[in-house]
């Protein structure tokens, strides 16, 4: 078989490896439910990410929002990228085995949950790939196209995900510590990096007009999880993510950092390392930099490596790589997989089961985020499904998080509900001005200790209608709450709650101090 026939080949099980390995007990992530939410208000920005994901979540609800539509992107994005780097390890001199090498680290390892998920990370780690693709195409051919090839990738990855900048930041270091003087100097790049600006353009004023929420956003986000990440696990996690194939990428970087034509590229990788330690960037977010580490590797690898040490390094990343799919995918029923930890520890020594509160559960967070979904809609359901007309009419379903919002929203129109709103995310956006219509509130709430707080006390009736029960999934506890008659007093405060909620998003409002709200003793509407 031909190489190119291979690359192929290898790329449609890419494809399709992520739809059998699935069990189909799990329903959609917590943050895909906001992505596709995201789609129904279609704009150049939102408060977590770009727009360019929502672009793919309106055609995934274009398919009826079902399950093989939300997997279907992020496992071609995969796919595409595996193309990438295989015709790279070609282009470099490397044969049919540097296209099997390059495939491995796609099947082996981390990217098997990035390319499985529906979140930005998929295209932000193709559009990585290709810009840097592009450059060291253009260093092999000088052909101008290849720049701006480069150029549109880094606008289309600032509009996929802000971590493009990173790496963005270390190709141009990069490129002046090497003086590369063929793409310095030539007034193609600067036009290319022109063209990649142009495409940002349209988000960078959505985020000027609304007061720069990445600003809050990266503040909620260091305060509730990167401040407790250490420059230790960011590293440790850079050589587990990829441990099947850890020789294929760190040949790649030695090739690289030893051939003057190509350092830029070893230089691009320690840069953008330095730049999200220093930031204290999750430890995924520097996959982007690897793929063409694994054309570099896959290519000298293949030329000097024999038989014997071939079979050997295939046959050691496929066991590791089998042994990890346990961790990155959900194989099993949600049970069976809690059981199958218990009995493998493998799980629990490379820290997957950890969750963000720094503590083990029994299943990973990303799978705990796939379940109850479903049951919180129905007991939703059933809670509305007891006021009359009228009622129903005077009612707003509020969640606690986006997760909660989104799930309603998606399942919720088989069982006739509402739209739901939160103050969470980018559903602060989309919460209805005229909040004086309603005087009775149908609540999901992560707060199990919600009916205690002082607030309750505002209404002239409350039910605790439901609770959420599915074992092992994050929202296991989580209430549904009819308050019906607020007082003037809440009204007043729940709108105050919005509008400071609004102005934190806000670069200005993000630095501000808040006077504490009187009935505030906590709880999800305060």
């Amino acid at each position: 078989m031909k190489p190119k026939h291979l690359l192929y080949l290898l790329a449609l099980i890419k494809l399709i490896l992520p739809f059998f390995l699935q069990d189909p007990h799990w329903g959609p992530h917590r943050d895909e439910f906001l992505y596709l939410a995201e789609a129904r208000h279609m704009a150049w920005g939102y408060m977590e990410a770009p727009p360019l994901l929502s672009v793919f979540a309106w055609l995934t609800n274009l398919f009826g929002g079902a399950m093989w539509a939300i997997r279907l992107w992020p496992a071609l994005a995969g796919a595409l990228t595996y193309l990438l780097v295989g015709r790279l390890a070609l282009h470099l001199g490397g044969r049919w085995f540097s296209v099997v090498l390059a495939w491995l680290p796609f099947v082996a390892g981390a990217w098997l949950r990035m390319h499985f998920l529906f979140q930005p990370n998929f295209l932000d780690i193709l559009w990585w790939t290709a810009m840097v693709y592009a450059l060291v195409r253009y260093q092999q051919t000088e052909k101008n196209v290849c720049l701006y090839l480069a150029g549109i990738s880094f606008g289309l990855g600032m509009l996929s995900k802000y971590t493009m900048l990173f790496y963005a930041i270390g190709l141009i270091a990069g490129l002046v510590l090497t003086w590369n003087r063929k793409v310095l100097t030539n007034r193609h790049f600067y036009f290319a990096m022109g063209c990649g600006l142009l495409l940002f353009l349209p988000n960078l004023l959505w985020q000027i007009n609304q007061g720069f929420p990445v600003v809050y956003h990266m503040k909620t986000l260091h305060n509730g999880q990167l401040q407790y990440l250490s420059p230790w696990t960011f590293l440790k996690d850079q050589l587990l993510y990829n441990a099947a194939t850890l020789f294929i990428w760190i040949t790649g970087l030695v090739w690289v950092a030893r051939t003057k034509e190509y350092r830029f590229v070893a230089w691009a990788f320690i840069i953008t390392i330095i730049l999200l330690l220093i930031g204290h960037g999750k430890s995924y977010y520097s996959q982007g930099a690897y793929p063409v580490l694994f054309a570099f590797g896959a290519a000298q690898l293949d030329t000097w490596a024999n038989k014997w040490m071939k079979a050997g390094m295939v046959a050691f990343s496929l066991f590791i790589g089998y042994r990890l799919i346990p961790i990155l995918l959900p194989f099993k029923s949600p049970a069976a997989l809690v059981n199958y930890y218990q009995h493998h520890h493998l799980a629990s020594k490379v820290g997957a089961l950890q969750w963000e509160d720094q503590r083990d559960h029994p299943l990973p967070q990303d799978f705990a985020d796939m379940l109850s979904w479903d049951e919180m809609t129905q007991k939703v359901a059933a809670a509305y499904a007891t006021l009359d007309n009228d009622e129903k009419a005077r009612t707003i379903l509020f969640c606690d998080n986006y997760g909660e919002a989104g799930a309603v929203n998606y399942y919720g129109p088989a069982y006739h509900l509402p739209k739901a709103y939160s103050d969470n995310a980018s559903f602060l956006y989309w919460l209805p001005d005229n909040f004086e219509q309603y005087d009775i509130i149908l609540l999901v709430t992560d707060d199990r200790l919600e009916m205690e707080h002082k607030f309750i006390q505002e209404f002239k009736e409350v039910r605790l209608a439901g609770k959420i029960t599915t074992p092992y999934s994050r929202e296991e506890g989580s209430l549904i709450i009819l308050m019906k008659g607020p007082s003037e007093a809440f009204r007043q405060a729940f709108k105050d709650k919005i509008d400071r909620s609004r102005l934190k998003t806000t670069a200005q409002g993000a630095v501000q101090t808040f006077k504490p709200n009187p009935l505030d003793d906590g709880g999800s509407l305060h």
